[in-house]
């Protein structure tokens, strides 16, 4: 048995516990669905975010801060295989090349959000694994990244509390050793976020 159809199984298997009848109409193709649903959504752990910012551009004598606000996502909580959704916004100051500042294109950073959040994630791994990658592939003098999301978990389950969001930020460089620069990028992300 394929570990596709061993997938398909134990959805049917928790149908049977859930008390449903998998023979049902309404439920006869469910597992195939789901399966297919959660290859989808998990699709992140396919993504190469080293080739995704492989290709920098010269910036000439541009060194100030680069904001993407408002990228939004949805991810999969590792915990109880629910959803959370929400945006990010990353920034960077671009490292010094060769011949001038160096860049990304705009289209890469929504791509690497996309590529962590598509994965069995924490938010707080989400916001790390985020700021990494952008530290290792661009050599920036600084990364900021900022989360806000909200949580399945917390809304129909649990507590249950609609509504209630949860914040994360990563700093690094220039932005977690300087105070002015951290307040200024923040300040820069609130009003690209609007």
């Amino acid at each position: 048995m394929t570990h596709h159809e061993k997938a398909k199984q134990g959805v049917r298997e928790l149908l049977l516990v859930m008390g449903e009848d998998p023979e049902r109409e309404g439920l006869i193709d469910t597992p195939a669905r789901v399966v297919k649903a959660m290859r989808e959504m998990t699709g992140g752990y396919d993504e190469d975010v080293a080739k995704i910012l492989s290709v920098t551009f010269d910036s000439g004598q541009y060194d100030q801060v680069i904001v993407v606000a408002g990228i939004s996502f949805i991810s999969m909580c590792e915990h109880h295989l629910l959803p959370f959704s929400g945006r990010a916004a990353v920034a960077y100051l671009p490292g010094k090349g060769t011949e001038g500042y160096r860049v990304v294109g705009l289209s890469k950073i929504p791509r690497v959000v996309e590529a962590y959040a598509r994965r069995l994630q924490l938010q707080e791994r989400m916001t790390t694994q985020i700021a990494d990658a952008l530290a290792e592939h661009l050599n920036p003098r600084g990364v900021a990244v900022v989360i806000e999301a909200e949580h399945s978990c917390m809304v129909c389950r649990g507590v249950r509390k609609p509504g209630a969001k949860m914040g994360t930020s990563e700093m690094r460089g220039t932005f977690r050793e300087r105070a002015e620069a951290r307040a200024e990028v923040m300040q820069l992300i609130d009003r690209c976020s609007r």
